[in-house]
């Protein structure tokens, strides 16, 4: 694997639910002091570096979350089965089946999602949905006492989707966990690599926000503590190339280069911002894709309403299979 490759592992295997981004924090706070010597964090928990410490320019404002979408421990039932909470937009049937990682004072414990067995369901069993409430996170304990004092489990336990970074389609492709937004992140350590070289004249600010799963709240406290005068998100956008979904529904594509949201469920870009980016794209002969969402929601739309308004953009890399246990990207 090259470096961005190990990268994207390191990043995409790390814990990180919305509120306990404390081990993806560590990473990039590590890969940040290589390019920023002033690197803090707000009250709420975002990491920000910045890049050029002296410069009088304008502030621009880079974001990408630490966060991905998980589970919360609600209670441990008399039997030892561990009942959550979702932490981000589950879609109810993603859970089952799957292992994941409980996060205890004790450490780190393994558990599998269960359900009804199919073979003493009845036909009308069969044909309904799986409702999230049903399914529940086997950890192989003999009872309630058992979980909590063995294992170490109690009500308010973190819980992390367990997915090994791969290749896929003899490497053209990369399968993990959380690339919305762990990809975000690698990108944003891309281009603080890239202007260390440069001579800037503004005022950049890295920010890797937390709990954007949860309602942008990261990209809240830290946008009115830097007050910025640009806002440039990084997201993973929503490929629509693969069955079940229509164009109507989403525009771009992996592996055609990255895309601009020009619209989502809670903001549009800015226009002059949106058209330098696209101007740009063409003098590096860089294709660029753009998307109509009627859905989705993105740290973008906090930073643009801070203050007095802000000029924002959100730039994605187009992702497969978003919050599930195995995102695609290119």
């Amino acid at each position: 694997m090259d470096n961005i490759e190990l990268l994207l592992k390191k990043l995409s295997e790390a814990f990180g639910p919305s509120g306990f981004e404390a081990d993806v924090r560590k990473i990039m706070k590590e890969e940040l002091s290589k390019y920023a010597s002033n690197i803090y964090t707000d009250g709420l928990g975002s990491l920000i570096a910045e890049l050029s410490e002296q410069s009088k320019g304008p502030k621009i404002m880079v974001t990408a979350h630490m966060d991905e979408v998980g589970l919360l421990v609600k209670y441990v039932d008399d039997r030892g089965y561990v009942k959550f909470q979702q932490l981000g937009g589950w879609l109810d049937q993603a859970l089952i089946g799957q292992r994941w990682k409980i996060l205890t004072k004790k450490g780190e414990v393994l558990g599998v999602s269960g359900i009804k067995t199919p073979h003493v369901m009845s036909a009308e069993e069969k044909k309904k949905i799986v409702k999230s409430d049903d399914v529940f996170v086997d950890v192989g304990a003999d009872n309630k006492k058992d979980a909590e004092t063995r294992l170490g489990i109690f009500p308010g336990d973190p819980i992390a989707p367990v997915s090994q970074f791969d290749f896929l389609g003899q490497s053209r492709l990369y399968v993990g966990k959380a690339w919305d937004d762990r990809v975000g992140l690698a990108v944003m350590l891309e281009v603080a690599r890239s202007l260390k070289a440069t001579d800037m004249q503004n005022k950049v600010l890295l920010v890797s926000t937390v709990q954007e799963e949860v309602g942008l709240r990261g990209a809240i406290t830290s946008s009115f503590a830097i007050e910025p005068d640009i806002g440039i998100n990084v997201e993973s956008g929503v490929a629509g190339d693969y069955p079940g979904i229509s164009k109507n529904e989403s525009q771009e594509q992996i592996g055609s280069g990255p895309t601009i949201f020009l619209h989502d469920s809670m903001m549009l870009p800015n226009l002059k911002l949106r058209d330098l980016v696209v101007s740009i794209a063409k003098e590096l002969h860089m294709n660029i894709q753009f998307n109509v969402l009627k859905g989705y929601g993105e740290d973008g739309a906090a930073i643009q309403k801070s203050h007095k308004g802000v000029p924002t953009i959100n730039i994605a890399v187009p992702t497969r299979y978003l919050h599930s246990h195995n995102g695609v990207i290119s």
